[in-house]
């Protein structure tokens, strides 16, 4: 079994773990608290609040109206000094991410890229059929064109072939060879399969005509017009093959050549920007003296290229307030990723940074576990971008947390910057628009009394099997994963069906496990 985490940390009225309270102390401190005007950063100046500063264990919670509102609200992030704010349901939050891409989605337009550049791309705009299809009266089996009921006389001025123009043109009682995919002569009357025909000379007992040549006799029924594709059979001119937002497969690829398009209007590629944040991160060798490798840098990047981003840039900077906001405030990325910085340690100046640049929180923290930190916010404009919308997802600095993350925050809204419907939501397995059925956890797994979990699993023979190494910190469960399962509040019993969330790559059904993985 999963070892269950360590007991929650008591939560202050607002809803979120009192270390995870916000930055500027409550309005109802005493006047003469130093903290609570240290914490108030000058939109206008250039340096930040000391980084000690934190709320005053006395503060008071707001209440009320003052109270902060869940996920989906929009509150400056300025707006959150003097009261502290309530962490977000698990699908709410989720469904704040859908939102904010689709509204941010108007902004992105569209361009023209040829057919071999299209793959994976979501379409800007309806496919219309630039030709009807096919195109003309075509043969969908080899063997003869005939007009009339027969027998018929076999015409010997040749046959009737794929992409070439034929001057045989049969009269009544006359048959001519024809190919699949061949243009099918004015006035024929039907197709008939050379498997279903048998000719015999000419003058022969019971033939048609005394005359040299062949006689073709069917074998079966002749239905007028069998085996022959009419005009516009699959579409004509102008009609709507596919909406705005289908993805781009191989199989629409196909379609949209044979519709006559060499290019494809598509959804530009979200692009981001990673920023990895602390000064204790290696990008090579061994851990030591307190340095660790940087897990994220690496794992971040192709992860969000897997969701259909282009990744302009991973950066690495230190716990620099000011480094971090020129970053966040210059970065010309629809969506700026970081790592760390999320709650209200020493050095996590993420939600100053987001107070001084004027950003509207979305969703500031989700009751998830692991990753209850993570945030969203619209940042509107920028120095490298002044105008459209941009957003940021705060990430937690542990890897699994960080996943966690993606999954909750960054998968949906980049899935709705691009698609042209708005993503499902989520729906727990077996409630009303719940959709597809969930997947029966192996075991019981261990839940948080509160929040929801996201567990590693790997689905076998129909069952999710939940994987061993799944704390905040650890990624060794994940990479034998092949999904995610969402794991109510108070856990899950045996059997019972849980949504599972896929991972961005390609993965085998029934496969055997890595070496080395870990069920509980």
């Amino acid at each position: 079994m999963i070892p269950q985490e360590p007991a929650p940390v008591a939560e202050n009225p607002g809803g979120l773990p009192a270390s995870a309270a916000p930055v500027a102390a409550s309005s109802a401190a005493p006047a003469s608290a130093p903290a609570a005007s240290a914490a108030a950063p000058d939109p206008g100046g250039s340096s930040f609040p000391e980084s000690g500063a934190a709320p005053l264990s006395g503060a008071a919670p707001a209440s009320g109206a003052d109270a902060a509102s869940g996920a989906g609200s929009a509150d400056s992030a300025g707006g959150r000094a003097g009261r502290p704010h309530r962490a977000a349901p698990w699908p709410e939050a989720r469904e704040a991410a859908v939102r904010a891409g689709t509204a941010a989605r108007a902004d992105r337009g569209s361009l023209g890229v040829p057919l071999g550049q299209a793959l994976g791309r979501a379409l800007a705009e309806p496919l219309t059929a630039l030709t009807d299809l096919p195109s003309f009266d075509t043969s969908a089996m080899d063997g003869w064109a005939v007009v009339g009921p027969g027998p018929w006389t076999v015409r010997e001025d040749g046959a009737v072939l794929a992409g070439h123009v034929s001057t045989a043109v049969p009269a009544a009682g006359e048959a001519v060879r024809i190919a699949t995919g061949a243009r099918v002569p004015s006035g024929t009357t039907a197709v008939l399969r050379s498997e279903h025909t048998r000719t015999e000379p000419a003058g022969q007992p019971g033939a048609a005509s005394a005359r040299s040549g062949l006689v073709l006799h069917a074998l079966r029924e002749v239905v007028p017009g069998q085996d022959i594709r009419p005009r516009g059979q699959e579409c004509r001119t102008g009609d709507e093959l596919l909406p705005a937002g289908a993805a781009v497969t191989p199989a629409v690829l196909g379609l949209a050549a044979a519709a006559g398009y060499d290019e494809l209007p598509v959804r530009p590629h979200p692009r981001v920007e990673i920023l990895v944040l602390g000064d204790e991160l290696l990008t090579a060798g061994l851990p030591h003296e307190g340095l660790i490798r940087d897990a994220l840098g690496p794992m971040l990047g192709p992860w969000l290229e897997a969701l259909g981003a282009e990744v302009l840039a991973t950066r690495r900077i230190g716990d620099d307030a000011e480094e971090l906001y020129a970053a966040v405030t210059g970065s010309a990325a629809d969506l700026v990723v970081t790592t760390g910085g999320t709650a209200a340690g020493p050095v996590d100046h993420l939600h100053r940074v987001l107070d001084k640049a004027g950003a509207t929180l979305l969703v500031d923290g989700v009751k998830v576990r692991p990753g209850h930190p993570m945030l969203l916010a619209r940042l509107d404009g920028g120095t490298a971008r002044p105008a459209g919308t941009r957003h940021l997802v705060g990430l937690p600095g542990n890897p699994l947390a960080a996943v966690s993350g993606l999954l909750t925050l960054a998968e949906p809204l980049l899935a709705a910057l691009t698609r042209a419907d708005t993503p499902p939501t989520y729906r727990a397995p077996g409630t009303p628009g719940s959709g597809a059925p969930g997947v029966p956890v192996d075991g019981e797994v261990h839940g948080h009394p509160h929040d929801t979990r996201l567990v590693p699993v790997l689905r076998r023979d129909g069952r999710a099997v939940p994987l061993h190494y799944n704390g905040p910190a650890m990624l060794r469960g994940i990479a034998g994963a092949d999904g995610m399962a969402v794991v109510p509040p108070g856990g899950a019993r045996p059997g019972q069906e849980l949504t599972v969330l896929d991972l961005p790559w390609p993965t085998t059904a029934g496969a055997v496990p890595v070496q080395g993985a870990c069920f509980t």
